[in-house]
């Protein structure tokens, strides 16, 4: 769901960091993950990536999709419609950001960093600086060149008093950050443009966390600085629905509830994408199995929940290649910590023992999906030993002990009261949502038991997305992508841009900076595993599981090469239809 496929960083290059870091001061990037020139591209083949189950009846093609030569028609949920990378929060407005802008850097299948927009870059210890040197060839879409003037830019939009969007500029320490951000400075001075290929950014400190941290998606300033000045972002906003990068595709036509259309970047610095017209179509998890057989799409990313009974399905289909991925992120149920009855960790606590979670996770994925209690996902290296943490089982018992504990008396009426208030659990439940389905009427049964009433409020996606920013909201279920840093800050430290649920514990917020500023990779695992132990004992998450990523396209769309880091945008540009 929610965001930020742009900041990645991996267990390969916090390792060769941390070696270069420790044996020498100023640090040239000759190495594989850190002065890349020639790898420009994570795959030179346009064969898929070899983890798709490959179908084998062409004769089962929809006539529909074979008569579709020059479009491809790719399905994910309904985007918001916030068009710019630098605000965009749902996953599924960064999926469309993803196919028309770039960041400095990305990531490969292996969940390393290589070049991008940065071609290579330096890392000096002695004087904390990191120095981007830009590719020379790469243009926006209407022909003008990309330059470090507007890689600044980019970085002055996120680093504004005014800035509301979702990357927190403020964690990476750049000198004079504060002064600009809080004061009257109207310059930055950590922030160096060298030439027209080449931007030093200046850190208070070096840190495990600092090229994740500095890589931002780049948009240009001729089109979206006309206006700009300090405190003034609206023209900047204003562009949200007209959209310029330097990415494959070119924005054509957005119509909410049903498509966006794009068209082929002819000025793409890898080459334009070789089919011309691109469409993301909104489906749900009750259309999109009957799109992809009768070809209305030829890709779904998100609305086929990976369970048994699905993958059945796309295998009967005949032609329907798919590929099944544990997914790199977790599905949890938020607390909204400013409200006086969530702030008891003992109530909290008692809402994880007294829901059934694992029944919950088998019915909706079918033994394809494991309950978590820690937020973070297998596939990283940072996941803790199992054995240290609580695994919070389901016991109706404990659960009641516990709210007896917190104050939380049974009435006459078998409901708990405290100070005469009801235990009332008002949930947003995004709908429709297999989840939910699932999970909706488990949880008003087991609470039920407690003696807490649980009211489900259904409602559009985005709509829960605006309560949630607006504070507006008790409890609700939603899942993290995540990457493959696994700092933490923008989520549950008390400054995250990303905690919107009001959280914070001292302890917490003084693991994730620890775990931030490290650069040794032992010892931030070490770091990390303490922090999850802390997380796990505070529950400021009911987490819920891990599952699988099912992805799922027409045999006849070849060349995206996909992995748990690395999803399908990537490929865009290489993908090309097959005909037989």
């Amino acid at each position: 769901m929610l965001r930020k496929k742009w900041l990645l960083l991996v267990v390969t290059l916090i390792f060769i960091l941390s070696v270069f870091l420790t044996s020498c001061g100023k640090t040239e990037t000759q190495t594989p993950q850190q002065s890349q020139e020639q790898k420009t591209t994570p795959t030179t083949s346009v064969q898929d990536s070899d983890n798709w189950t490959k179908a084998k009846d062409t004769s089962k093609i929809p006539e529909a999709s074979k008569s579709r030569t020059d479009t491809i028609i790719i399905g994910l949920h309904e985007p918001k419609g916030v068009f710019n990378p630098l605000y965009s929060e749902t996953e599924y407005d960064n999926y469309v950001n993803s196919a028309m802008f770039d960041g400095l850097i990305e990531v490969d299948l292996d969940g390393t960093y290589i070049p991008s927009l940065a071609k290579s870059w330096n890392l000096d210890k002695d004087n904390n600086t990191i120095t981007f040197h830009l590719r020379d060839d790469v243009k926006f879409s209407d022909g003008t060149p990309l330059t470090a003037k507007d890689v600044e830019f980019s970085y002055y939009i996120a680093a504004d008093p005014t800035y509301d969007g979702p990357i927190n500029l403020a964690k990476a320490g750049i000198i004079g950050f504060k002064e600009y951000n809080e004061g009257d400075a109207d310059k930055i001075e950590g922030i160096k443009v060298i030439d027209d290929h080449t931007i030093q950014i200046q850190l208070e400190k070096l840190m495990g966390t600092s090229l994740s941290d500095l890589n931002i998606p780049v948009i240009p300033q001729h089109y979206y600085g006309k206006d700009f000045a300090k405190g003034k972002l609206e023209g900047v906003k204003a562009l949200e629905q007209q959209p310029l990068g330097s990415g494959p595709y070119v924005f054509e036509k957005f119509i909410p509830g049903q498509e966006v259309r794009l068209v082929a970047n002819e000025n793409y610095w890898k080459g334009a994408p070789k089919i011309k017209n691109l469409i993301f179509k909104t489906t749900t998890d009750e259309t999109a199995a009957q799109l992809l057989q009768t070809g209305g799409i030829d890709y779904e990313t998100s609305n086929i929940t990976a369970k048994q009974d699905n993958i059945e399905l796309l295998e009967s289909f005949g032609f329907v290649d798919y590929n099944l991925l544990p997914t790199n992120g977790y599905g949890y149920i938020a607390f909204n910590h400013t409200l006086p009855k969530f702030q008891d960790v003992r109530v909290r606590k008692a809402l994880a023992y007294g829901l059934n979670r694992k029944a919950i996770v088998d019915a909706v994925f079918q033994g394809l999906a494991e309950v978590r209690n820690v937020p973070q996902s297998k596939v990283s290296w940072a996941y803790p030993d199992e054995k240290e943490i609580e695994h919070y089982e389901f016991n109706l018992e404990k659960a009641k002990q516990l709210l007896d504990e917190a104050g939380w008396k049974v009435g006459p009426d078998g409901y708990r009261y405290k100070d005469g208030k009801k235990f009332t659990i008002h949930f947003l439940a995004s709908s429709p949502n297999a989840v939910n389905d699932a999970l909706v009427p488990i949880a008003v049964e087991n609470y039920k038991e407690l003696g807490i009433e649980f009211v489900a409020e259904p409602m559009e996606f985005n709509a829960i997305i605006d309560k949630i920013r607006k504070n507006d909201f008790e409890m609700f279920f939603m899942a993290w992508g995540l990457t493959a840093e696994p700092d933490p800050y923008n989520i549950f430290h008390s400054k995250g841009s990303q905690n919107w649920i009001g959280y914070s514990n001292p302890k917490v917020d003084e693991l994730i900076i620890k775990g931030r500023e490290e650069l040794e990779l032992e010892k931030r695992k070490e770091i990390y595993h303490e922090l999850y132990k802390v997380l796990n004992d505070d529950l400021p998450y009911i987490f819920m599981y891990q599952r699988h990523d099912l992805n799922a396209k027409n045999m006849r769309a070849v060349g995206f090469q996909i992995s748990s880091f690395r999803d399908f945008t990537g490929s865009l540009h290489q993908v090309e239809f097959v005909e037989y």
